[in-house]
């Protein structure tokens, strides 16, 4: 994903994100921020933390939002 994704590509990942975590899977969602991007990181927890609230019915956090590099990564198992 990168921090400036559309309603409509943002609704479709969660969508398939819950799908796999009706299956049992772990779910790991990495943000790539790219060049001016990396002022921006809030966005990109921000958009993370929108993710978590989302799925808050049928996932839970294992591992918080960090930010490796250019990359901000969160994972998610089934409840």
């Amino acid at each position: 994903m990168r921090p400036n994704i559309g309603e409509h590509d943002y609704n479709f990942k969660v969508k398939n994100l819950c799908k796999f975590l009706e299956e049992g899977n772990q779910v790991k969602i990495t943000i790539m921020f790219k060049g001016r991007e990396m002022n921006y990181v809030d966005l990109g927890r921000k958009l993370l933390e929108r993710i978590i609230e989302d799925t808050n019915e049928i996932a839970k956090v294992l591992k918080e939002p960090k930010l490796e590099g250019r990359n901000m990564t969160l994972v998610l198992m089934p409840k």
